[in-house]
């Protein structure tokens, strides 16, 4: 930990522990691991970020002063880790046949998720002490072996937990299920003991063995747990009654489809466990976006979870990425050990002149939330608005017109470019338009009026975007709202660039309110290549300000470019993404087109 960082910064609300180092280990019976890598996190022999220092304190102040809420014993965590360290062996190069010996910050996971009690008064009548965390949210970046730890976990409370105990293994698709279940597996199949005591067929993984003689007890077909797999694909998921369920690489998944059946399979448990394991992803608005929005409410003291553990490796700023290399281990835990630096410093080092690259390398490596592989921009350029302005601060001027068409008749963009002189903001207000059937179709639905799954009601209620009756947009109503713009603020249109496509009644009308102010953009690498660099350029160098719209930061994250074989580039949809409309991206690049055609001519009228 650098000199001058301090604890807490995400959650200044909890109150910094005094003298933290009395902390001894005989107040968790023995001695502990969590308690040893919170020393050795506080005294900077081990550096983690921000998030992770918050939910290390928050435990360590349960164990201190919430004693009475929460109980910390380490014996059945230790049995555990023990189960792990005698009876698992890896099974891959360069570890194989190798005892799995756990790494002091995996310990102490092992140790807070079975550590921890919490007394539960709904069970046998008077109640008892039960284990406090239902679940448990793990953000590693890639290669730091959260896939073995899992199964490693998952395997011992299997052997080490009560009888018939039902486990299943979970992905968004079947072959990344069946790697959590092949670990798991593989470990079993790599220890004498456990395989005499258990079997496998193509259903599962059981207790008891057809050469075992005891027909009763525990590690016998009387013990009826089972570990199962299955993925985001697979039908049945209701009716189950699991007591553990592992989900892979979340960062795939674009909704809680699989999740909430798996998640409700376990109310019947006194003592469940849920486990999600994943790197960051490129999915945008799916359902880890989601859940990383929550976790990080809990660390903050937004929302109560208490049992819910929000374990996140992550970096505290991209910059430090590029900058600080000792810094890489807060999202890469396992570096030096079973990750070589010389191989991630290859990677950091491609990715500063690869754009693709650098969006993976961020993300898988870093934990650092991305766009998407061929995004256009960097969430950074997206962020930087400056500020807002009304339209009534151009009143009685000139602006550059730029305007999206629906093709599909059901979103379309108008954006006004202002400039003033000796100021190199480019100020644009940007409308939208959609139609009733698109807005009043719930986001609820599958329904492909609405794929993306927008609230445009609410967005119209905000000032954002005009519903048009029926589930059509002639392309009149923009022409008509340009003219009303310039009845209300004595706005007019110096240049008006559109693309000619399905576009006649809209130029007809223009012409006929304005005169000779239309501009026809092809869509063309030619034609958009300088204008989307440009806009590319300008955002970065917070040139723009698109008055924080939320609809014109959706379609900038929607927005990819495509090459052709000059290079020139044109924007393109981003494919896979939940939301995918970029109308408010073209509807800009199409007035910069036009504003390089007359940028001299423009500054000139609007000096005048």
């Amino acid at each position: 930990m650098n000199k001058g960082v301090t604890w807490l910064l995400i959650n200044p609300d909890i109150v910094p522990i005094q003298g933290w180092q009395l902390i001894n280990e005989e107040r968790a019976d023995g001695h502990s691991f969590l308690i040893e890598y919170y020393k050795k996190c506080r005294s900077g022999k081990i550096i983690i970020g921000n998030e992770l220092k918050t939910q290390i304190e928050m435990l360590v102040q349960d164990i201190l002063y919430n004693s009475e809420t929460y109980r910390f014993t380490l014996t059945a965590a230790h049995k555990r880790i023990d189960f792990i360290e005698h009876e698992i062996k890896h099974f891959e190069s360069p570890f194989a046949g190798k005892p799995f010996l756990l790494e002091l910050n995996q310990k102490a996971i092992a140790e807070t998720v079975f550590g921890f009690e919490i007394y539960d008064e709904e069970l046998l009548g008077d109640g008892r002490w039960v284990r406090r965390f239902k679940e448990l949210l793990l953000l590693i970046a890639r290669k730091n072996g959260k896939t073995p730890f899992a199964a490693a976990l998952v395997l011992a409370e299997w052997f080490c937990g009560e009888c018939g105990q039902k486990v299943m293994c979970a992905s968004n698709d079947y072959e990344q299920a069946g790697l959590i279940f092949d670990c798991i597996n593989n470990f079993r199949e790599e220890s004498r003991a456990m395989c005499k005591v258990t079997r496998k067929n193509i259903k599962g993984i059981f207790f008891g063995n057809p050469k075992q003689h005891k027909k009763t007890g525990k590690f016998s077909a009387q013990n009826k747990g089972s570990i199962k797999k299955m993925s985001a694909k697979s039908g049945a998921k209701e009716g189950r009654n699991l007591k553990i369920v592992i989900v892979d690489e979340v960062h795939e998944m674009k909704d809680r489809s699989t999740i909430m059946p798996l998640r409700s399979s376990l109310t019947t448990q006194d003592e469940p466990l849920y486990l999600e394991i994943t790197t960051e992803g490129i999915v945008r608005d799916g359902y880890l976006d989601e859940r990383l929005n929550e976790a990080r409410k809990v660390l903050r003291g937004e929302i109560d979870r208490p049992r819910w553990l929000v374990w996140l490796y992550t970096q505290d700023s991209e910059a430090e990425v590029w900058n600080d290399e000792s810094s890489w281990v807060k999202s890469n835990p396992m570096l030096h050990v079973v990750k070589k630096i010389s191989d991630l410093r290859d990677l950091v080092e491609e990715a500063r002149i690869n754009g693709a690259q650098r969006a993976f390398t961020l993300a898988k490596e870093f934990n650092l939330k991305q766009l998407s592989p061929k995004a256009w921009l960097r969430e950074s350029d997206i962020e930087g608005c400056n500020g807002t302005f009304a339209l009534a601060d151009f009143a009685n001027t000139w602006c550059i017109v730029g305007v999206d068409l629906a093709e599909s008749n059901d979103l379309c963009s108008v954006t006004f470019l202002f400039m003033r002189q000796n100021d190199e903001t480019k100020y644009m207000y940007t409308m939208y338009f959609v139609t009733e059937t698109k807005a009043n179709d719930p986001t609820a639905t599958d329904s492909p009026t609405n794929a993306e799954k927008r609230d445009y009601r609410q967005w119209e209620r905000a000032g954002l975007c005009r519903v048009v009756k029926g589930n059509v947009i002639d392309d009149d109503v923009v022409a008509k709202y340009i003219r009303e713009i310039y009845d209300e603020y004595n706005i007019r249109p110096y240049r008006v660039g559109y693309d000619e496509w399905h576009a006649k009644e809209f130029a007809k009308l223009t012409v006929k309110n304005f005169g000779d102010v239309l501009t026809k953009i092809k869509m063309s690498y030619e034609s958009l290549n300088t204008p989307t660099r440009t806009v590319e350029q300008d955002l970065r160098a917070r040139h723009i300000n698109y008055n924080c719209n939320e609809i014109c930061a959706w379609c900038f994250r929607n927005t990819a470019v495509k090459h052709d074989n000059k290079g020139f580039v044109m924007p393109e949809k981003i494919a896979g993404y939940i939301g995918n409309k970029i109308d408010g991206t073209m509807s800009k690049i199409i007035a910069y087109a036009v504003l390089r055609e007359c940028k001299s001519a423009f500054l000139t009228k609007i000096g005048g």
